[in-house]
């Protein structure tokens, strides 16, 4: 993945009827964790996902400087440090060096959201991995391929839950995003 900052390519982003369209995926796939959703944006998923879901109430933290300067207006939020922000957008494929918030027992709802931009969800690849998930929203158990996520940023995720603690992933290729609740339990199987 490069690291190089991508500028915005659609208006229609920042249009009401696109958020609310994107707003409506990001609560089915949190409802069916590991279940993918198309992006309808014709943007870079992960900023789409921002655009529908910051305002001027939140921070972020964008520890890798993928967010472009002319972009941080129009997302309206202000920025923080990847341990305090509401939302942390980040490259998956780099080793996680920083511990976001997880939030209180008094309330848990403020533990970060991560944003994880991978190389690819849903196919099979060298560097991939499978990961089965179960738990809430999941019959049974499911899979999800992802390729370009470093194993760290699991690691962590794992070591952070103590429910109702913990954060919230959301891994986001070019075009497709999928959600991994704090609620949801993930294995590791073997790199594809």
């Amino acid at each position: 993945m490069s690291n190089t900052k991508t500028p915005m390519t659609s208006h229609g982003l920042w249009l009401p009827p696109m958020q609310q369209q994107i707003f409506r995926d990001l609560l089915h796939v949190f409802s069916y964790p590991g279940r993918l959703a198309e992006c309808t944006a014709e943007s870079m998923t992960w900023l789409a996902l921002l655009a529908a879901l910051t305002d001027g109430e939140v921070t972020i933290a964008d520890p890798h400087g993928l967010i472009a300067a002319d972009i941080w207006p129009k997302l309206e939020a202000r920025s923080g440090t990847p341990e305090t922000a509401t939302f942390i957008v980040a490259d998956g494929g780099r080793t996680m060096d920083f511990q976001p918030c997880t939030g209180s027992l008094e309330s848990p709802e403020t533990g970060a959201t991560l944003l994880l931009r991978v190389a690819a969800l849903g196919e099979h690849s060298e560097d991939g991995v499978l990961l089965n998930l179960s738990g809430p929203g999941i019959q049974g158990n499911t899979e999800l391929f992802v390729s370009g996520l470093h194993p760290s940023w699991l690691i962590a995720r794992a070591g952070l839950a103590v429910f109702p603690l913990g954060i919230d992933l959301l891994l986001c290729d070019e075009y497709r995003f999928a959600a991994l609740p704090r609620t949801t339990r993930v294995e590791t199987g073997d790199l594809i």
